[in-house]
């Protein structure tokens, strides 16, 4: 079996949201100590850290926390991994493969004909590349072959 995610997922899921909540506590407990004056800190410091506070949450939600941690390709399925729950998807159940490579991080959507365990899509992180927003011949080749599996299972 062979990985077609990429092994930063546990970055992006765990340890990004750590350093972007952190360095906002931080730059908060930095303006409260270091404020003499009476009034305390500035209101618009913490009106800043509200707002990329509930940025964070909004993004991390929408492009992170959805991600696969692993799925490896096993041939005629894909196996794939949130936490200690395991799917196997066949390729034949895979309605479209939806590809964006142009954000940060890129994300592979597969959207299911008969919806698993984790629902009716499926998206995860493709091997990182060296070559920014080139596509992956990795994810090229799982969609020839997602059609493949389609085209035969009719």
């Amino acid at each position: 079996m062979e990985r077609i995610s990429s092994g930063t997922t546990f970055f992006y899921k765990q340890v990004f949201p750590v350093l972007w909540f952190g360095f906002l506590a931080v730059i908060v407990a930095v303006t409260f100590v270091s404020t003499k004056s009476e009034n305390g800190p500035p209101l618009f410091v913490l009106v800043v850290a509200v707002f990329l506070c509930v940025i964070g949450l909004v993004v991390m939600e929408k492009l992170i926390w959805d991600l696969a941690d692993e799925v490896q390709d096993a041939g005629d399925r894909l196996i794939v991994r949130f936490g200690n729950e395991q799917e196997q998807i066949p390729l034949s159940n895979i309605i479209n493969v939806g590809y964006t490579y142009l954000t940060n991080p890129a994300r592979v959507t597969l959207t299911l004909r008969t919806p698993c365990r984790f629902g009716d899509e499926v998206s995860f992180c493709p091997p990182a590349r060296f070559i920014p927003f080139a596509r992956s011949p990795v994810i090229d080749g799982l969609i020839r072959r997602v059609d493949a599996a389609r085209q035969a299972a009719k």
